[in-house]
């Protein structure tokens, strides 16, 4: 398992009952939902700590439908690929664990001893994470300053978040592996469309990062279509885009009963140096 460890001193965390405790007397709490909150306040000086509970339950219904399994059986298969043995897995921005699960999942249908941990500044999001999959060991933390001893983790989930290559190298061991999920230039480009009189292509910054040799990239696209408002709204509502959006042009989306758009992944695997 990855070790966690104390935001405050840095020492390893050791778990009795319900409670984190390091060497220097620092207690944290597990919450019943099954997280426990590693995040200092000097961390984040925003109140609002990662997704709220609007995009978390839109993004866990969304995402149960279905319409991003191309890229969860691609990550779960990378995963499998591009390790041996038992594996300790870190994803750093778990969000509600969708994909956490299934690559915990894959490596175990393999006959594997895995162990998985996930990191996320929402609270929200980690309760989903331990309702998907009670397995997970879950910390509210920034993906900046991870709460993870050094070269404790053999594989890094790092998708649709922010990343910190240098503290990805910290917790790696040698030889271990990122996955990284991008996306790409016109992915939801029809949902853009429909929301913004001119819609923009994302920018894709350059892919090397200090400390990691990139190998294989991936290239997953296809088209997906939503059958219902409800369907429309929970992807808007997930995305970045809503919080970044003016009331009038998200009133046009509330008039789709249905909407067909490209979705377009890249999937990159880096080597620790």
């Amino acid at each position: 398992m990855p070790e966690l460890t104390c935001p405050v001193c840095g020492r390893t965390l050791q778990r009795t009952d319900k409670t984190l405790r390091c060497a220097a007397g620092h207690c944290y709490d597990v919450a019943r939902q099954g997280y426990v909150n590693l995040l200092r306040s000097t961390q984040s000086k925003s109140k609002r700590h990662g997704d709220d509970k609007r995009m978390v339950h839109a993004r866990t219904a969304f995402l149960d439908l279905g319409y991003y399994d191309i890229l969860r059986d691609a990550v779960a298969e990378a995963a499998c690929r591009c390790t041996q043995g038992n594996v300790d897995v870190l994803d750093a921005g778990c969000g509600e664990g969708f994909y956490t699960a299934a690559v915990l999942h894959a490596l175990a249908r393999q006959g594997r001893r895995v162990s998985a941990c996930g990191v996320d500044i929402s609270r929200d999001a980690l309760i989903c994470a331990h309702r998907r999959e009670p397995r997970l060991q879950l910390a509210v933390a920034s993906v900046n300053r991870l709460p993870v001893a050094d070269a404790s983790c053999d594989l890094l989930l790092n998708l649709f978040a922010p990343h910190d290559a240098e503290e990805f190298a910290r917790v790696l061991r040698p030889g271990g592996v990122l996955l990284r999920a991008i996306p790409l230039e016109r992915h939801l480009w029809e949902l853009k469309q429909a929301v913004y009189d001119v819609p923009y292509e994302n920018k894709l910054a350059d892919p090397a990062l200090p400390g990691f040799t990139l190998g294989r990239r991936q290239t997953l696209r296809t088209r997906i279509t939503l059958s219902s408002p409800e369907a429309v709204q929970n992807l808007f509502l997930m995305t970045p885009y809503y919080y970044k959006t003016s009331a009038r042009d998200q009133e046009k989306l509330r008039s789709l009963d249905h909407l067909e758009t490209e979705i377009a992944f890249g999937l990159l695997e880096y080597r620790k140096k």
